[in-house]
């Protein structure tokens, strides 16, 4: 037996020895047998429609969603045919979503691949992103899943509330911290939520089983958010920077802190940097800088850490199990990832 002793809390000495695929490993096989489920559901008798959804599919992410509610899931029993309509479901959404900023955001690439739209330009892109969504909504309807329906309807709504209140602040360029985590609960975290509310409501009738899983899901959701933002910032420990934050202008918590604590005229000094479109190396550097030496990058850690043992937290009460323990490996590992 497992005891409530070893979910282990995670801080800044935390080490993740397993890698994705060992952490995979208690439901490796469901996401084999998903992945068939996924390929068949998204077929196309249009041939360019199935052109683009064949090519869609050689690119492999994480498969951090499925794999979300597959394991919860088995914290309330076995995985079912329920567990892989909502695993489909919500993989069609966030494949969606992925094309449709790749369009909004005129992406040439995405996950090593040129991106859909720069092959066969933006209509063929939103075209394919309606065509998935569709697959969604019909895959619910068929099955008559009308709760999982509403649980990703909701995800569906905040999200886009997400992205507009970030496109209204990015504008304005008055991000709050208060605003940043709203933004980031809306637009990513609602998701991953999700996934873990779906993956409950697949194997259990209990709702508080299913409110509990939904408010976890948002701790990690949170939580790999703010990992994702500190790439930007990041050097050893955090994995390879991307900087790709600081050229679009995009404000995120590393930032946000680093202002509140820096001298008033290196804060406007910085600011001006930031509202550059183009920024130079030495730009780019200052400001990473400027984050790493006013607080920035420790108080973003020590938040994501906060958020990340609140689900630690949620998921020990709980009974103990090898299924409760697998969860927590998984968390460990999102906010520990070098990408």
């Amino acid at each position: 037996m497992i005891d409530n002793q070893e979910l282990t809390k995670i801080n800044s000495e935390t080490v993740t020895r397993k890698t994705l695929k060992e952490i995979t490993e208690p439901v490796a096989d469901n996401l084999s047998e998903f992945r068939s489920f996924f390929k068949e559901t998204i077929r196309s008798d249009v041939f360019l429609l199935d052109q683009i959804i064949n090519y869609l599919l050689r690119q492999k992410g994480k498969e951090l969603r499925p794999t979300l509610v597959f394991m919860t899931a088995n914290l309330f029993g076995n995985i079912n045919q329920r567990s892989y309509i909502a695993a489909t479901m919500i993989e069609l959404l966030h494949t969606a979503t992925l094309i449709h900023d790749d369009v909004v955001d005129e992406a040439d690439t995405r996950r090593g691949f040129v991106s859909i739209n720069k092959i066969w330009k933006n209509k063929a892109g939103v075209l394919l992103g309606d065509y998935l969504l569709s697959k969604g909504l019909l895959i619910s309807l068929e099955n008559k899943e009308y709760d999982l329906l509403e649980v990703q309807s909701r995800a569906v709504q905040k999200m886009s509330e997400g992205e507009l209140r970030q496109l209204k602040t990015a504008g304005l360029f008055n991000m709050t911290e208060e605003r940043y985590f709203q933004i980031i609960s809306e637009k990513t975290a609602s998701l991953i939520s999700t996934c873990c509310e779906c993956g409950a409501v697949s194997a259990t009738d209990d709702e508080d089983m299913h409110t509990l899983m939904r408010e976890i899901g948002m701790c990690i959701g949170i939580a790999f958010q703010i990992r994702d933002d500190l790439f930007d910032y990041g050097v050893y420990d955090v994995g390879k920077p991307t900087r790709n934050d600081i050229q679009e202008r995009k404000v995120t918590l590393p930032l946000i802190k680093a202002f509140e604590h820096a001298p008033k005229r290196k804060a406007a000094h910085i600011r001006a940097l930031m509202k550059k479109r183009k920024k130079s190396s030495k730009n780019v550097d200052e400001i990473v800088e400027f984050v790493h030496e006013n607080g920035g990058m420790e108080y973003a850690k020590k938040s994501m850490y906060e958020y990340a043992n609140k689900a630690i937290e949620g998921l020990s009460t709980l009974p103990p199990s090898s299924a409760r323990q697998d969860f927590v490996d998984l968390i460990h590992f999102v906010i520990t990832r070098k990408k």
